[in-house]
């Protein structure tokens, strides 16, 4: 109930809530007042009240600012179940079966998945430095266009984010042009160079975790140092392991996957692997978690589709680590069933045209993923019975919020960030239609299922299929 008071009068018989108040003062002149949310800025005239000191005062009901997402599914375990979702402030107000609400707004969801935002804990939109690569809004448009309402931002950039200044660069960019939420890490090391460990403690409340990926730290001290001093900030270190003395890329990996757990169980630091593609790191990493270590890892989509036997001679498949065995694919599979692999992040790392038209050996290591993550998996490994849908879901959503402490969920009460996903159709990747600066991807031209119709971030639709005309 709002009430309304006109010259030291109470009117509170007007139960909207929002109200544009126009005041004509003796038929001279007037004053547009706004009381509550201007978002939506439709109104009709439903009142008018005559004061004599006054004139007139007409009271005009702003629409709802609610919205309704009709007949969309919920998973519920193995289950799909109907409902309607009420969004009211950003928040999920309410998930019924039949959701009524006057003056709401409907979009309608065509029997579509709901579930709460994917979130990708790695990727690179390389600004500040390269904005030739990618831009915080490219890459945030393509995160959007993949169902991703947060992402997690690499810090190999110029300058590398590794005190409160450096930092305070990116986040400008982000607070600037972000349309998703963009979390950016700080580096461990200053300047990424493996030697001195950054101030975690000045930096810690400006980035979501620490990290110098895309190489990895060799010195075993300088890591000791680094996890120490996490562990008593309580902050996440993100490793990109890569052991450079080692004489092939599977054993750069996992060689100091294993050194780096020897640490992490020493220190009590909270551990995190990025992007693991060999069955060794599968076994070393589900050894350690059953020893108590706090490790978590993620994999990424090509990892677990591809295998060394798909490989073309073209930049679309080069990154690092590279693409291994069969028996790793399969490895990382099972990993992923049985929980040893937490989370699936993408390794979003675009570069210009050139630099990945240079064949298989000289083309810069990096490939695009956001656009692609879900209809790939959903295609390959649910379609296929490899893994529930539900694992899935928890893998790129509920997992990665849990473990960088990021929140959010699909529930009452929870911020409305949400996906609508299409499970029935079919559709074949092309990387032309990527909102990506980023356009090399070893899934060009697979037909997949899973297309990300609607999302939106807190309540507010962000980005929706295009309709064909």
């Amino acid at each position: 109930m709002t009430c309304i008071g006109v010259s030291g009068k109470i009117y509170p018989q007007f139960s909207v809530e929002k109200f544009f108040a126009i005041v004509c003062v003796k038929s001279y002149t007037f004053a547009l007042i706004t009381l509550g949310d201007e978002e939506n800025l439709s109104y009709h005239l439903c009142q008018t009240l005559t004061e004599d000191s006054l004139g007139c005062l007409f009271f005009c009901p702003l629409m709802s600012n609610d919205r309704i997402i009709k007949d969309v599914n919920l998973l519920d375990g193995s289950l799909l179940k109907k409902a309607d979702l009420l969004i009211r402030d950003g928040v999920v107000a309410e998930i019924a079966p039949h959701i009524s609400a006057p003056g709401a707004s409907v979009i309608e969801g065509h029997g579509a998945l709901v579930v709460p935002g994917l979130v990708d804990v790695h990727v690179h939109f390389r600004e500040p430095g390269f904005p030739e690569k990618e831009t915080i809004h490219t890459g945030s448009l393509a995160a959007a266009r993949g169902g991703y309402t947060a992402v997690c931002a690499m810090p190999n950039l110029n300058p590398a984010p590794d005190s409160p200044e450096t930092l305070a660069l990116e986040q400008a960019l982000i607070d600037r042009d972000a349309v998703v939420d963009v979390f950016p890490y700080a580096s461990i090391t200053r300047e990424r160079a493996g030697r001195e460990v950054v101030d975690m403690a000045a930096l810690k409340a400006r980035c979501i975790a620490f990290s110098d990926d895309g190489s990895g730290i060799q010195e075993a001290a300088v890591m000791r140092e680094a996890m120490t001093l996490a562990a008593r900030e309580d902050c996440l270190v993100v490793a990109h392991c890569e052991d450079l003395s080692q004489p092939d890329p599977a054993r750069m990996e996992w060689m100091q996957i294993a050194r780096d757990l020897e640490l992490a169980a020493e220190t009590r630091c909270r551990y995190h692997v990025c992007h693991i593609s060999t069955r060794r790191s599968v076994e070393l990493i589900r050894e350690a978690k059953r020893r108590g270590v706090r490790v978590t890892c993620e994999t990424a989509p090509h990892y677990l589709t591809l295998c060394e036997a798909d490989i073309q001679d073209e930049g679309r498949f080069k990154m690092n680590p590279p693409i291994h065995s069969a028996d790793d694919r399969e490895a990382l599979i099972e990993g992923l069933r049985d929980g040893t692999v937490d989370v699936i992040a993408t390794d979003h790392a675009p570069h210009t045209a050139e630099e990945k038209s240079r064949g298989f050996a000289h083309s810069l290591n990096g490939i695009v993923g956001l656009e692609t993550a879900f209809p790939v998996l959903y295609t390959k490994l649910v379609e296929t019975g490899r893994i529930s849908l539900g694992r899935l879901i928890e893998a790129m959503s509920t997992a990665p919020r849990r473990i960088f402490r990021i929140g959010g969920g699909l529930g009452v009460g929870e911020q409305a960030d949400l996906v609508l996903i299409d499970l029935q159709e079919s559709f074949t990747i092309q990387s032309r239609e990527f909102l990506s600066k980023g356009h090399a991807t070893p899934f060009e031209g697979w037909t997949v299922r899973g297309r990300v119709t609607k999302t939106f971030k807190n309540g507010k639709l962000i980005w929706e299929i295009p309709t064909i005309q």
